[in-house]
């Protein structure tokens, strides 16, 4: 087996057919995954069928509580540990790797490079060389796949968990996602993680992994200058924002907190016209910072 014991860990709910071309991208890796375990958290809605129909070794935990990605992705990874997992593979219900080579890539710039842990470019499901999320380096956004031509890795920077490829042993230091979380924040609470830790990490451009666009949420201020994330849907507006103020009080990412108040309080009172908007986001990052987790 190359590479080590590979365990891939997907978390999901109530999407049985994204989940089904997930995991037949799994089993069509040329270095497959040692074994797969799949976390459910829609159990009102099972996704089993579809597991068990995948053809790979494959641990089914279905939870009657729903965990969020946070905590499905933090109990799936302990127990790809508790399985005797060199690696970890962090997939997704909703995204794909973009073709048969991603883990075996992944698992090959790791190893040449030292790394503990690795992601590929996440790029847009609709058109495969523009990136789902796009990447500023300096003072230059990047959006498409081609612009990383000549640069084989982006030391310091992952986009988690979409094909996030972990060693276990990085875990021990960096630990898994915070349940409290829930959902929204969570990858950014681990990457704040990895940095601190000190450990050897970064995005392998010759590896990608499909998602679907992501940049709706962004509204453009200042002339396009800069953004402010603002879902449409309350329930992701709440832990977006309340998760966001947590993130704001950790260290490593306390500068930020001023820097959002002022964007925040142009977008809400200046583009928007909306004080109410201000006062929620607002209130949302205060509950935050006092760690209330209360779900709404």
């Amino acid at each position: 087996m190359t590479g080590g014991v590979v365990v891939a860990v997907v978390v999901t709910r109530h999407r049985a057919e994204q989940l089904r071309v997930s995991l037949e991208s799994l089993a069509g890796q040329t270095r497959r995954p040692d074994h797969v375990l799949v976390v459910d958290n829609g159990v009102d809605q099972p996704a089993e069928d579809v597991v068990r129909s995948s053809g790979l070794p494959v641990t089914y935990l279905p939870s009657q509580r729903n965990l969020g990605g946070a905590g499905g992705f933090a109990l799936g990874m302990l127990h790809a540990l508790a399985l005797g997992a060199d690696w970890v593979w962090c997939a997704d219900d909703d995204g794909r790797p973009s073709d048969a080579t991603t883990l075996a890539t992944l698992l090959d710039c790791a190893t040449r490079h030292g790394l503990a842990e690795v992601s590929p470019l996440v790029a847009d499901l609709a058109d495969p060389d523009r990136l789902a999320f796009p990447l500023r380096r300096g003072l230059r956004w990047r959006r498409r796949r081609s612009d990383f031509t000549g640069i084989e890795v982006l030391h310091g920077y992952a986009s988690l968990f979409n094909g996030a490829l972990f060693r276990a042993d990085a875990l021990d230091v960096v630990g898994v996602p915070d349940y409290r979380l829930f959902f929204r924040g969570d990858e950014t609470e681990v990457h704040r993680r990895l940095v601190r830790s000190g450990l050897p990490f970064g995005t392998c451009t010759a590896a990608a992994y499909l998602h679907p666009e992501g940049t709706t949420e962004f509204q453009p201020i200042l002339g396009g200058r800069l953004s402010a994330q603002h879902p449409a849907n309350e329930v992701k507006r709440y832990f977006t924002y309340r998760n966001r103020g947590y993130l704001m009080a950790q260290p490593g990412m306390r500068w930020l907190r001023p820097l959002e108040t002022v964007r925040f309080g142009w977008f809400f009172l200046v583009s928007r016209r909306d004080p109410a908007g201000f006062r929620e986001w607002l209130r949302l990052t205060r509950a935050g910072r006092r760690e209330r987790f209360t779900r709404p």
